[in-house]
């Protein structure tokens, strides 16, 4: 791959990856911020399904948040690995960073950007089932309780 087309496709995934950490967050903070509310006026808060749909939702929230969280610092990496002429240094340039932090210990080779890519898309992944379980306890806590 040419050195600007790494810098593009790393630059590019960076900025999808913002966007996809930001968006579950936002429903995810807008959904517990009413949740109790609406649960409340329909008068589920004191059925236990609905109280068990409610923590379900909590516990939910906070994983794709947490999610969220990674998914913002994996973009920060890879608009620094972007920044970096090469591929080779730009995936050093990680490496070194994540070592120094002491979350990853440091590869003998730099790993290439399509790898790098894979696991984040991992990681997007499981947000995405954790904003699936939070959608769902949401709406049964909420809205499918009978009152």
């Amino acid at each position: 791959m040419s050195d600007a087309a790494f810098q593009e496709k790393a630059g590019r995934f960076a900025a999808m990856l913002i966007t996809q950490a930001a968006w579950p967050a936002t429903i995810v903070i807008a959904g517990d911020s009413v949740a109790p509310l609406v649960a409340s006026a329909r008068g589920a808060l004191h059925a236990p399904f609905a109280m068990l749909g409610l923590l379900a939702a909590a516990a939910s929230a906070v994983v794709v948040l947490g999610f969220s969280a990674l998914l913002s610092f994996d973009a920060l990496l890879f608009r620094l690995m972007a920044s970096h002429d090469d591929e080779l240094s730009g995936g050093a340039a990680i490496d070194d960073i994540l070592a120094r932090m002491r979350l990853k210990p440091a590869p003998a080779a730099p790993r290439p950007l399509d790898d790098r890519i894979a696991g984040t898309r991992r990681l997007l992944a499981r947000q995405r089932i954790a904003f699936a379980v939070f959608v769902v306890a949401f709406l049964w806590a909420g809205f499918w309780m009978p009152r």
